[in-house]
């Protein structure tokens, strides 16, 4: 990923935690960028954790501090990256849409 072509953007990373249980909104448990993001990564595909690139969401979460819930305006992209990583993981059917 890169702005331009003569700046290349550092590697970013998040990490959130969601419990539906709860019904919270999800929380960023793990930001870095650089060498901090590849061990988030690395972490993540050890543990078969389901991972999603999307760049410009990750700048808005890697400005929230740790063990604080995303922000309003982050909702919809996560809410779409939830749905994403329980398709994955079988928990929804694959045409299932979200609940309004």
């Amino acid at each position: 990923m890169t702005d331009t072509p003569d700046k290349p953007r550092r590697q970013i990373a998040v990490a959130l935690e969601y419990d539906a249980a709860r019904g919270d909104l999800p929380t960023v448990v793990a930001s870095g960028r650089g060498a901090a993001a590849e061990q988030i990564l690395e972490l993540a595909f050890a543990n078969g954790v389901k991972v999603r690139q999307d760049a410009d969401l990750a700048e808005i979460l890697a400005a929230v501090d740790i063990d604080t819930e995303i922000p309003v305006e982050a909702i919809a992209a996560v809410a779409e990256i939830l749905i994403h990583v329980y398709r994955a993981n079988g928990r929804i059917e694959a045409g299932a849409e979200a609940a309004p």
